[in-house]
């Protein structure tokens, strides 16, 4: 039997306080302790990568930017994205990082498959495009074999923000939305199909838990 991984759907909520409950939840972690995967739409905010460069930030205007600790260049996280952080122990799935990312990127394409989207990958650039569009972001970090961070999937939001940077550190990326693909544009209909996949492709036996951060994050 898979052992219980938690989910946490923390509603909307600013990034930063996120991140550290991440950062938090990932140093206190042991060998037993049960992953979890945490769900949020976040206020936005332009994030920048640990070797992000900053010339691919345009004109953030009113947006706040953040360097944060995850790969990847600049992007933005803002109302109408699920943003999904798989806390997991990939020692103890057996899971290297390449297939960490290919699975991750598997589980957005068969959740857009559900409303007969037709997605992919693209070589050398990690996340899912439609028609070289790109609908979801990925951004990981993994410590002591443990992942934070994670993927940003664009469902029904305002993609002008988009055009304040170089999404992915890509100029002139183009940048869709699932409703604009004839997808819903309602979250709560893609969260559970999102959350089905994810557990498909880890062998994950889901639990909803509180939606509350990691404890020792505060102070």
């Amino acid at each position: 039997m898979d052992a219980v991984s938690y989910v946490r759907d923390l509603g909307r909520m600013a990034y930063e306080p996120v991140w550290r409950a991440m950062q938090a939840f990932t140093d206190a972690r042991t060998q037993d302790t049960p992953d979890e995967i945490w769900l949020v739409e976040h206020d936005p905010v332009f994030t920048l990568g640990q070797a992000g460069k900053p010339e691919h930030v345009l004109m953030p205007g009113d947006i706040p930017v953040i360097h944060v600790d995850r790969g990847g260049q600049v992007t933005y996280h803002g109302p109408g994205q699920i943003v999904a952080y798989p806390l997991l122990d990939l020692k103890r799935l057996k899971v290297g990082v390449r297939e960490y990312v290919d699975r991750i990127e598997q589980a957005v394409i068969d959740t857009l498959g559900d409303w007969n989207i037709v997605a992919a990958r693209r070589n050398g650039a990690p996340g899912v495009y439609v028609n070289d569009a790109k609908v979801a972001a990925l951004g990981i970090r993994v410590r002591r074999g443990c992942t934070f961070h994670g993927l940003a999937f664009n469902i029904a939001m305002d993609l002008e923000p988009f055009h304040r940077i170089n999404p992915c550190g890509y100029a002139g990326l183009q940048v869709v939305a699932m409703e604009d693909l004839g997808g819903p544009g309602n979250l709560d209909a893609v969260k559970p199909r999102l959350l089905e996949h994810l557990a498909v492709q880890f062998g994950l036996r889901l639990q909803p838990a509180s939606p509350e951060l990691f404890a020792a994050a505060t102070p």
